[in-house]
């Protein structure tokens, strides 16, 4: 099995910054693809970033020039730094993993529990 494990969440006003964590654990051949989605209150989860095992990176045009994603393959972490926090950044933001238990096997995505981001003043 693979868990993911968040920290980092919290409150901030605008124009602060946060840093959110996420560990990778568990038996499992590869993880490619992780990065980070998020929900505000009554909308669907969307993508804000993702990182590749070789560090490419994509992200939401709304955070781009604001968020950095960055990864430690040896560590099994992600990073997301936030910066230039608007109000319309409060969510709930979920880290994801796609891996692969097996070398020959599927890829299958894995969530994290989540961790609240509130940006008010």
């Amino acid at each position: 099995q693979v868990q993911l494990v968040e920290s980092g969440g919290g409150s901030v006003q605008p124009g602060g910054s946060l840093r959110l964590s996420c560990a990778a654990s568990g038996s499992y051949f590869s993880m490619n693809f992780m990065g980070w989605y998020r929900q505000a209150p009554g909308k669907q989860r969307d993508l804000v970033a993702h990182i590749t095992l070789n560090g490419a990176t994509n992200y939401v045009d709304s955070v781009k020039g604001r968020f950095t994603i960055s990864r430690d393959n040896a560590k099994n972490t992600i990073d997301l730094q936030m910066d230039s926090l608007k109000p319309e950044d409060t969510a709930v933001y979920y880290c994801y993993g796609d891996a692969q238990l097996r070398s020959w096997g599927a890829w299958n995505r894995y969530w994290g529990q989540g961790t609240q981001v509130t940006v008010s003043s």
